[in-house]
C-alpha cells in the first residue's frame, strides 16, 4: 500500500517521493479515522430508527428526515469505503495517478453532503482532498503522468451513482415495507 519505487529515479526525485509516503500514509490515517465515525453514526441511526421498519408514517418529518439521513450517511461511508479499496491498490509511484484522481471528486462530494450533519467529518474530508489531491499531483510530476480530467469526472460519476444505488438497496432491505425511493427523492 506505501508508494515503493519499483523504477530507479534520478537523483534529484528520490527526495520528492520519499516524501510522498508519510503524506499518503497520514492521508489514508485519516481516511480511517473518517469512515469509524461514520461507521459508529450509522450503527447509532440504524438502531434508533428500528421501529421505523415496523411503525412508519410517511406524514410524520421526523420519519422522514430520520429515513433520509441514515439513508445519506451509508450513502456517504460506501463512497468512502470504496475510495479506501482504491487506494489499497496502489503499489507503486506509477499507480498513484492511476487510482487516486477519480476519488478526489468523491471525497469532495461526500464533504458537501455532511457539512450541515457532521461538520467535523466534512472538515476532516476537505483536508484529505487537498492532501490526495498535492499526493496526485507529485506523483505525476516525477513519472511524467497526464491526467485527463473529464475521464477522472466521468468515472466518479458512474462511481458514485453504482453507489448510491447499493446503498439504496441496502435501505430497502432494512426497510422492505416503505416505498424506499419515492420517499427519498422528495
Amino acid at each position: 500500500m506505501l508508494v515503493k519505487c519499483s523504477t530507479p529515479l534520478e537523483q534529484g526525485t528520490i527526495s520528492h517521493s520519499v516524501t510522498l509516503v508519510p503524506r499518503l500514509e497520514y492521508s489514508l490515517n485519516l481516511l480511517n479515522g473518517i469512515i469509524e465515525i461514520l461507521e459508529e453514526k450509522r450503527n447509532q441511526l440504524k438502531e434508533s430508527n428500528k421501529f421505523l421498519a415496523l411503525d412508519f408514517d410517511e406524514s410524520d418529518k421526523i420519519h422522514l428526515n430520520a429515513i433520509k439521513l441514515e439513508q445519506m450517511i451509508i450513502y456517504s461511508l460506501d463512497i468512502l469505503l470504496h475510495i479506501k479499496q482504491r487506494t489499497e491498490r496502489i503499489y507503486g509511484i506509477h499507480s498513484i495517478p492511476e487510482v487516486l484522481p477519480a476519488s478526489i471528486p468523491m471525497i469532495r462530494i461526500v464533504s458537501a453532503q455532511l457539512f450541515g450533519i457532521i461538520p467535523l467529518c466534512s472538515q476532516k474530508l476537505s483536508e484529505l482532498s487537498v492532501h490526495l489531491g498535492s499526493i496526485v499531483l507529485d506523483s505525476a510530476v516525477l513519472t511524467k503522468a497526464r491526467f485527463d480530467f473529464s475521464q477522472s469526472n466521468e468515472e466518479s460519476a458512474t462511481i458514485v451513482d453504482e453507489v448510491k444505488l447499493m446503498a439504496d438497496s441496502k435501505l430497502s432491505k432494512q426497510y422492505p415495507n416503505l416505498d424506499f425511493l419515492k420517499l427519498c427523492n422528495n
